[in-house]
């Protein structure tokens, strides 16, 4: 790796008139380096990317120094012009969600060709287009030449994001910022993305700042690695000494969180106490002082700069003996076998042989409209109490799946039956003995919350129109069930962080006593951290409640530690299922082995573990 170093950050500073959001941040990039940056949301990690990029919001201002090579001036209050000049070219930037990135009304093409000819890489229009379809074929997109001329939407997610990757690759960059961009992503395409990225800047020696909250992916993809904490960075070194030897509580406390295998005495994951405090609003002397079990009196003043690679800021009662990474995601035992429960003569949930066909819209008068088959024979039954788990990759059929079981879609062919009553394809007004013993959770918590209603109205809303004696002391209940404060039935869903609006969901879903909770995807966008606390607090309510529990994910890990029966779906058909521990443990399909091999793991990562065996899809016993 080169010793060139090609960006400095010195004392980076970010606020208002009023807040302080992130503070003396200082740190370098050399040639060919990767770096990761990760922290739970709120800790300034974007704000940090967006200062070094100048594209802060109107009211937000930055101070401080940022300096990259062969740029004679200081990107810190420089006018917008030079900024311009700068980005897309020398530096660059991929986003988390690349459909909000890329313009909805431009062919994915002539988005690649724009950027190229901006920066008078490619002045000519036709050399410009040319190089973008070579550019859409280095990041592994199928006919390039006809996906050249698609629009943003008519991709996948997956591809989207490898249009975002050949943008930012086009014209050479000296650093490229990737935010958070695969955070969305199945963990197959997870993999690929992370190894486009990598062999993208390492065939233009190109530094890499890799911003996530996914410790597992950092230790896949970064040699060095940055830990912020209220705008602040807390511990800083090399992955390997970082991730084993951690001093600061607040990083080990994230390691913890993110093993699915590091459990308490009651069987549940460990967890950092609280949440990050809200933007701006964080404690004189140690950020993480209200959070942390060691907290002392001293820890009020501002601990001492520690110079360890790069430095941080030092705790006043560091941890000094090294963590023993133990950490598998998949291989960790799960629930004891006496969750598992014996199965009843006439199951809760019966599936048979189910399919669903969707047709698309005619291409030609001359044919047929062609048809998807969603769901292809399916079949399952689901115990009373069973915590079942439904894994499968987007485009797999999982959310057609959860749509029949709740009676939002009627099956093409074959039957649900819900407690020996049948609800593929009845109407709306039989369907009411289903609507109150099982209720949904989605992933994206603020898309299903009305943004216009108070929270107490939200979790009553189920309870309208039922016998419900007391329905201000039931959502009291609830709210404190989920583990929110009693005056939070007064706020709206802005005014929480997505870990408590994931909780007001849940309290929802709970309101008219559930029989069955099907959590569709419920942690895949939430911090470490959260996704503990989120998970934790599931368990709890499905032992506290005597809940049948159906989870939804494509983490196969996450699944893997919350039920006891796993079901692998793969292009709408049913290829695999079992207990928890022989599915994730000794796969029988190769779909699904593929799935178990894909996962990152902070282990497997020490190990020597890269991206691009993820996506070739080597076992970590191969490596």
């Amino acid at each position: 790796m080169s010793a060139r170093t090609v960006l400095t950050v010195d004392g980076l500073g970010v606020g208002t008139a009023d807040l302080r959001l992130v503070s003396d941040v200082s740190f370098s990039l050399s040639a060919g380096e990767r770096v990761g940056l990760i922290g739970e949301s709120g800790s300034g990690k974007s704000l940090t990317a967006l200062a070094m990029m100048g594209l802060l919001p109107e009211g937000v201002h930055a101070t401080g120094s940022v300096r990259l090579d062969g740029v004679d001036h200081d990107l810190v209050g420089a006018p917008e012009r030079q900024l311009a000049a700068v980005r897309g070219g020398a530096m660059t930037m991929v986003f988390q969600e690349p459909m909000t990135a890329l313009n909805p009304a431009m062919r994915v093409g002539d988005q690649v060709a724009e950027v190229m000819r901006l920066h008078g890489t490619r002045p000519d229009r036709r050399a410009a287009r040319a190089a973008a379809v070579d550019l859409l074929r280095s990041v592994q997109l199928p006919d390039p030449e006809r996906l050249a001329g698609a629009y943003p939407h008519q991709l996948s997610g997956g591809q989207r994001q490898r249009v975002m990757i050949a943008i930012a690759l086009a014209n050479g960059p000296k650093v490229l910022l990737a935010d958070e961009p695969t955070t969305a992503l199945d963990v197959t395409v997870q993999a690929q993305v992370l190894d486009l990225i990598l062999s993208g800047v390492a065939q233009r020696d190109a530094a890499l700042l890799f911003i996530t909250h996914d410790l597992a992916v950092v230790a896949t993809v970064c040699e060095r690695v940055l830990v912020m904490y209220g705008g602040r960075i807390v511990e800083s070194g090399p992955v390997t000494e970082v991730f084993t030897r951690p001093r600061h509580p607040y990083t080990r406390g994230l390691l913890a969180a993110s093993d699915l295998g590091d459990l308490d005495d009651r069987g549940r994951l460990r967890t950092i106490p609280g949440s990050v405090p809200a933007a701006g609003r964080f404690p004189d002397g140690c950020v993480f002082r209200t959070r942390c079990a060691n907290a002392s009196d001293d820890c009020a003043v501002l601990p001492p700069w520690t110079p360890r690679d790069g430095g941080g800021y030092a705790c006043h009662h560091p941890v000094e003996e090294p963590r023993e990474v133990q950490e598998s995601h998949i291989h960790e035992p799960g629930l004891p076998e006496s969750h598992i429960p014996e199965a009843p003569q006439r199951p809760l949930i019966e599936v048979r042989d189910l399919h669903r066909v969707y047709r698309r819209p005619r291409t030609s008068l001359r044919q047929r409209p062609p048809s998807v088959h969603a769901l292809d024979g399916v079949s399952f039954q689901i115990a009373e109490g069973q915590r079942f788990g439904l894994v499968g990759e987007s485009g797999s059929g999982k959310s057609t799946l959860i749509r029949l079981l709740a009676g939002l879609d009627s099956p093409t062919a074959g039957t649900i039956t819900f407690d020996g009553r049948d609800v593929g394809g009845q109407p709306e007004r039989k369907l009411g003995f289903l609507r109150d013993r099982l209720q949904v959770v989605f992933q994206d918590p603020m898309g299903s919350l009305d943004p216009r209603m108070r929270v107490r109205d939200i979790v009553a809303e189920p309870l309208a129109g039922k016998r419900e004696p007391d329905v201000p002391g039931r959502v009291a209940e609830l709210l404190a069930a989920v583990g929110l404060p009693p005056d939070a039935g007064d706020r709206y869903p802005h005014q929480f962080s997505g870990g408590q609006r994931q909780r007001i969901s849940i309290a929802r879903a709970l309101a008219p006593r559930p029989s069955v909770l099907v959590a569709d995807e419920p942690v895949s966008a939430l911090d470490v951290s959260v996704r503990a606390q989120i998970l934790n607090l599931l368990a709890d309510l499905v032992e506290r409640y005597r809940l049948t529990l159906v989870f939804v994910s494509h983490d196969l890990a996450v699944v893997r530690h919350v039920c006891d029966t796993i079901a692998v779906l793969h292009h709408g058909e049913l290829v695999e299922l079992g207990p928890a521990a022989r599915v994730a443990d000794a796969p029988e399909h190769p779909y699904t082995r593929r799935l178990v091999a894909a996962v990152p793991t902070i282990r497997g990562a020490l190990a020597g573990r890269t991206a691009a065996d993820l996506a070739r899809g080597v076992p970590e016993e191969l490596v």
